[in-house]
């Protein structure tokens, strides 16, 4: 049986795809995908919440489905494909959801957006033109304590028509 060096047990490496872009890392092997992002690779848009899984701040999409990064071990991520908000925007550009929530001002204290955010974003992806029942069911493992969820749900509303408006002048 062959044993590690003491050094190699303390570190794991992978190569995984961070908002469209191939990340190699090194960290210590029992962080969690919350931890790696934000204390190894500087994406503090991933909110640190409960770290039980129970308030979603901490949600990203991996693989393009919404997954709480705070139970995720980093070491499951290789060769993935993980989304944070800093990913959502394009040249420059915010998405739309990130310019709908800015002007009907679904972010008060704004902890929670970015996860919600992501989550929007993969329900968007899934559907583009969800019911106020499937935005509901789709961000309801997401905890916000300041706006009662009803500029969140015409946010994500308002996002499905400048979507649909974008796609319109493209074609």
């Amino acid at each position: 049986m062959t044993t590690l060096p003491i050094e190699s047990q303390k570190t794991s490496q992978i190569r995984f795809t961070l908002n469209g872009e191939e990340t190699d890392v090194c960290f210590a092997p029992y962080k969690t995908l919350l931890e790696v992002l934000r204390e190894d690779l500087g994406h503090t848009g991933t909110k640190h919440g409960c770290e039980l899984g129970e308030c979603g701040a901490c949600a990203v999409l991996l693989d393009g489905k919404p997954v709480l990064s705070c139970l995720v071990l980093a070491v499951d991520c290789s060769g993935r494909q993980v989304l944070t908000v800093e990913g959502l925007g394009e040249d420059g550009n915010l998405h739309p959801l990130q310019d709908a929530f800015a002007d009907l001002g679904a972010a008060q204290c704004g902890y929670c957006t970015p996860a919600i955010l992501v989550t929007a974003k993969a329900l968007l992806d899934q559907n583009p033109h969800p019911s106020r029942d499937q935005i509901r069911e789709a961000i309801s493992g997401n905890l916000c304590r300041c706006t009662g969820y009803l500029q969140i749900f015409e946010a994500v509303e308002a996002a499905v028509l400048k979507i649909a408006a974008q796609k319109s002048t493209v074609t």
